[in-house]
C-alpha cells in the first residue's frame, strides 16, 4: 500500500533518476585496480607497522563501551589527544568519530546567535550542517576571494568566524591561508581551517598547511581529518585549551556518540609516529601530482587545472553531463583503473567531473596508461 510519504519519496529519487544524480552504492573495487580514488594518500592504511598496532590492539576489547564521558575514555586516547596537540603546534586537541562529527561539533556548538559565520561557498557539506546546527548568522563569500570576504565582513556582527578548507576536496586548490591570516588579525576574526586533505602531507612532518606556513598561532581551530592520509578514521579539533574544555560539555556530537575503538585510537598512534618519517613519500606524492597534471592536459577535450593538488578535477571541455561522465568512469575501470565520477548535487551542475587522487604509492607508468585509455577515445 502506497502512502503520500512513500509517494512523495518515490518522486524525489525519480526526479533524481531522470536528472542523471541518483545516488547508488558502487560495486566494490574489483581487485588488481589501479588506486587513482581512494584517500589513502600515503599507504598508511596497509603500511606493516600500522598493521602491526592493530594486530597488537586485537587483544583489547572490539569497542569502547561508551561515550568519552561515560565508560569509553582510555589512557591511550588522552595520550593521543596530547600527541596531537604537541605534533600540530596547539594548546590541546579533542577526538572526533569523524571529520563531519568534528565539522558539526564545532560549528553547531562554538558560534552563537548574533555571531557570524563567513564561510568560504565551496566548503564541504560538514561545515555547512555545522552552520545549519548553529544559531549564528551565517553568509557565504566566492571562493578563495578575499575581497569579497571583506565587502561580507561589513555585515558582520558578534564574534566571526571564517570558515575554510587548506586544501578543497573538489576542487584540489589551495586557500590564501596567509592572506586570511592577516585579515583574521587585522579585524580579530577567529580562522577556522580544515586540514582533512592537508593534515599527513604538508609541514615538514607532515603536520598540515597551517603550519607549512607557520601559521599556527593564527588559526583559531584547525579540523584535522584522519580518513584521508593517516589511512584511518576519525578527526579531532585541535586549538586553545579552552576550546577543548567547552567542546567537552557543550558539542553535541562529541557528548552523545560511542567513542572510537581501540584499534582506531592504536592505528592512529602508529600512523603519527609514522609521518615524520614520511618525506620522500610526500615528495613523491607531489612530484607525481604534477606529472599526472601535465600528461593529462595533453589529451584533447580534457581539462585539469593548474591550482589542482594532489586531488585533480579532471574537466571535459565539452560540458557532456553527469550520465557521460559516468559512462567514461565505467570505461576506465574496465580498462583496470580506479576512477570515479563526481556529478551533482555534489558538484554544481554543468561541473560535473572525474576526480584523481595521487598517492605515494602510483608511479609514472601507472599515470602514462591512464592517460592513455583516455586518449584512446574514452572521452
Amino acid at each position: 500500500m502506497s502512502s503520500p510519504l512513500h509517494q512523495r519519496l518515490q518522486a524525489e529519487l525519480a526526479r533524481r533518476e531522470a536528472a542523471g544524480t541518483r545516488r547508488r552504492l558502487p560495486a566494490p573495487p574489483a581487485s588488481g585496480l589501479v588506486d587513482f580514488s581512494s584517500n589513502d594518500y600515503l599507504g598508511l592504511s596497509r603500511h606493516p607497522q600500522v598493521q602491526a598496532a592493530v594486530q597488537a590492539a586485537a587483544q583489547l576489547p572490539a569497542g569502547s563501551t561508551g561515550s568519552r564521558l561515560l565508560t569509553g575514555n582510555s589512557a591511550a586516547a588522552e595520550a593521543l589527544e596530547t600527541t596531537l596537540a604537541q605534533f600540530h603546534g596547539a594548546e590541546a586537541a579533542l577526538l572526533f568519530n569523524s571529520g563531519y562529527a568534528a565539522n558539526m561539533g564545532f560549528f553547531a556548538a562554538v558560534p552563537k546567535r548574533g555571531d557570524t559565520i563567513l564561510y568560504d561557498d565551496a566548503s564541504h557539506a560538514s561545515v555547512k550542517d555545522g552552520i545549519r546546527g548553529s544559531f549564528a548568522t551565517a553568509w557565504s563569500f566566492r571562493h578563495n576571494d578575499v575581497a569579497d570576504l571583506r565587502r561580507k565582513l561589513l555585515r558582520a556582527t558578534g564574534s566571526v568566524f571564517v570558515a575554510v578548507e587548506a586544501l578543497y576536496s573538489m576542487d584540489g586548490d589551495v586557500a590564501p591561508l596567509t592572506e586570511l591570516a592577516e585579515l583574521c588579525q587585522e579585524q580579530g576574526l577567529y580562522l577556522v581551517v580544515d586540514e582533512a586533505h592537508t593534515n599527513g602531507l604538508y609541514g615538514p612532518r607532515g603536520e598540515g598547511l597551517v603550519t607549512e606556513l607557520g601559521l599556527e598561532a593564527d588559526v583559531f581551530a584547525r579540523i584535522l581529518t584522519f580518513g584521508k592520509a593517516l589511512g584511518s578514521q576519525g578527526a579531532a579539533v585541535a586549538g586553545p585549551a579552552v576550546l577543548r574544555d567547552y567542546l567537552l560539555s557543550f558539542s553535541r556530537p562529541f557528548i552523545y556518540t560511542t567513542a572510537l575503538p581501540p584499534l582506531t585510537v592504536a592505528a592512529l598512534t602508529a600512523a603519527y609516529a609514522l609521518l615524520p618519517q614520511l618525506g620522500p613519500e610526500r615528495a613523491r606524492l607531489f612530484a607525481l601530482s604534477d606529472y599526472l597534471k601535465a600528461r593529462l592536459n595533453a589529451v584533447p577535450g580534457l581539462h585539469v587545472p593548474e591550482a589542482s593538488h594532489v586531488i585533480h578535477p579532471v574537466f571535459f571541455t565539452s560540458n557532456p553531463g553527469p550520465a557521460h561522465v559516468r559512462a567514461v568512469a565505467a570505461a576506465i575501470q574496465a580498462a583496470g583503473f580506479d576512477v570515479r565520477a563526481i556529478v551533482s548535487p555534489t558538484v554544481p551542475v554543468g561541473t560535473e567531473r572525474l576526480r584523481l587522487i595521487i598517492h605515494s604509492y602510483n608511479s609514472e607508468a601507472e599515470i602514462d596508461g591512464l592517460a592513455a585509455v583516455l586518449a584512446a577515445g574514452t572521452v
